[in-house]
């Protein structure tokens, strides 16, 4: 198994605490995004390096700026 990336790892996990925050199901969340449930639960698991587009549909979904979430990243 490949070594996960720390960002990678680390920026899903700040994204996990933001949705629980507001608070919804990965599910819920997924749909809202509309993005499929099992990617955006890999993101979260830090097992996709996503793109900034995608990022930023996460984002706006959270109610965040893309500034935001990378500020919950060490």
């Amino acid at each position: 198994m490949a070594k996960k990336n720390l960002l990678v790892l680390q920026l899903g996990q700040a994204i996990r605490a933001r949705r629980l925050a507001i608070p919804l199901s990965q599910d819920d969340f997924a749909d809202r995004i509309h993005m499929h449930r099992a990617y955006y639960s890999a993101i979260e698991r830090g097992e996709k390096n996503i793109t900034l587009a995608t990022l930023q549909r996460v984002a706006k979904g959270l109610g965040v700026t893309l500034g935001a979430l990378f500020a919950d990243v060490d």
